[in-house]
């Protein structure tokens, strides 16, 4: 039985499919010092000795968060990697949306993933499997009972978002853009333009429900990507609880940054961590009427979202 009534508590096995009860149960202060020991592995300092003698692997992953891109993907693999029990892919690793990738097999997949003790669980995150059309069946054709997590944003916010990160890029090697309000609205029916890959992308429900032909809706969970930038506690919290796992992660872990704007991360007394600069662009200003207009075409998509994953948000 596990308490909660001290910081350096030991940690709880995993119940359910991600590991039986019974050996795993590491103090935290030593798993700290072995997260020290992975992060060495990682970087390619180990010998197979080594390996061997800790009882390392790398394991496919249990659970993968699939979107949504500028939803805050980044973030939320970074706050769950606070968990003793999970270990992330620090790359993306676009195994299942880019064929060639796909042709070379499961092994160099599971090659791809960090080293890890049996009793964790990997995460994986890659924005795009999201919107590729195969992925769905590639993933299921892995592992059917695999859990995925999507996060989500207010749709309108969550394209400029898109078109904001494409900017910075194309201003970096001196080339032009168009204005978002030029790429969002079809010049010739001044209605939305559904062509638009960041507008496309915000249709949460129409990729959604490509998922649902291979996956039951109670494989995924929604994460609300607003919340987990001004509250994100309760939703990490959720996804504990989703992926099984004994409730690790607390108030002690995040920390406000004013100078960044939004929360950074503390796994011990010694090591903080900070998204990157990259995190939190300041987004152009767009067209009110555009605005409008966006949120009224997205509105129907979103009571649909609603709906099927039986969560609500605030969403104009």
């Amino acid at each position: 039985m596990c308490t909660r009534t001290q910081r350096l508590q030991p940690l709880c096995p995993i119940d359910g499919q991600f590991g039986p009860r019974g050996q795993e149960e590491i103090a935290l202060r030593a798993l700290q010092f072995k997260r020290g020991l992975l992060h060495e592995f990682r970087k390619g300092n180990a010998t197979k000795e080594q390996i061997r003698l800790h009882n390392l692997v790398q394991q496919l992953p249990k659970a993968i968060i699939i979107g949504v891109r500028k939803g805050g993907t980044r973030a939320l693999l970074e706050m769950l990697n606070l968990h003793p029990a999970v270990v992330k892919a620090s790359q993306e690793i676009h195994f299942f949306d880019n064929d060639e990738n796909y042709a070379k097999g499961i092994e160099w997949y599971r090659k791809k993933m960090p080293f890890s003790y049996p009793h964790q669980i990997t995460i994986e995150k890659s924005p795009a499997y999201f919107i590729t059309e195969e992925v769905p069946e590639r993933i299921y054709k892995m592992n059917s009972s695999i859990k995925l997590l999507i996060i989500v944003r207010e749709p309108t916010t969550r394209a400029i978002s898109d078109y904001t990160q494409v900017l910075e890029g194309k201003e970096r090697k001196n080339k032009t853009y168009y204005k978002f309000e030029k790429l969002a609205i079809d010049p010739n029916t001044c209605e939305v333009n559904t062509k638009y890959k960041a507008v496309r992308t915000s249709i949460y429900t129409k990729h959604l429900e490509r998922w649902l032909k291979y996956f039951p809706i109670e494989q995924f969970h929604i994460v609300d990507g607003d919340r987990l930038i001004t509250e994100p506690l309760p939703e990490l919290q959720l996804v504990e609880k989703f992926l099984n796992l004994p409730p690790r992660i607390s108030q002690y872990n995040l920390y406000f940054n004013a100078t960044r704007g939004f929360y950074c991360l503390r796994f011990n007394i010694v090591f903080n961590k900070c998204l990157a600069g990259s995190k939190g662009r300041i987004h152009p200003e767009v067209d009110t009427s555009v605005i409008t207009k966006l949120r009224k075409f997205f509105h129907p998509f979103n009571q649909k979202f609603y709906q099927i994953t039986g969560r609500t948000f605030n969403w104009p």
